[in-house]
């Protein structure tokens, strides 16, 4: 779910309601359903883990990304446009290389909704 998704539907990260909070309705569930269904893939999973282990404000150049897996440089470029399209990161092309990075907030706002609040006293 990009920022502009989340702001366009009035949502941010502090009113996203954990999973167990409350039920999500038709349109909260289908902009999460893309999301999970794009990481829902081994490749575009093992990607995002790559890009984001970069840390806040980190990016990774996909000339670093494609040898890391058996894959042509196209399918590659097909599972990071699908993560683009999900609103996970994003990236800027410079020269002949494109450069990706996890949008800001987005591992936050996922972590927050599958996380469910623990009971007063209750062991971490």
């Amino acid at each position: 779910m990009s920022k502009q998704e989340l702001e366009a539907t009035g949502q941010d990260a502090a009113c996203c309601p954990g999973l167990s909070a409350a039920p999500l309705d038709e349109e909260q569930a289908a902009d999460l359903a893309k999301v999970f269904k794009a990481l829902g893939d081994p490749v575009r999973l093992r990607l995002m883990s790559m890009i984001a282990s970069r840390g806040e404000g980190g990016e990774v150049c996909v000339c670093e990304l494609t040898p890391a897996f058996e894959l042509s440089q196209p399918t590659i470029s097909h599972h990071l446009k699908l993560l683009r399209q999900a609103g996970l990161i994003d990236c800027e092309r410079r020269g002949t290389w494109v450069y990706y990075w996890v949008l800001p907030g987005v591992l936050d706002r996922l972590a927050a909704f599958l996380t469910a609040p623990q009971p007063a006293g209750a062991p971490a």
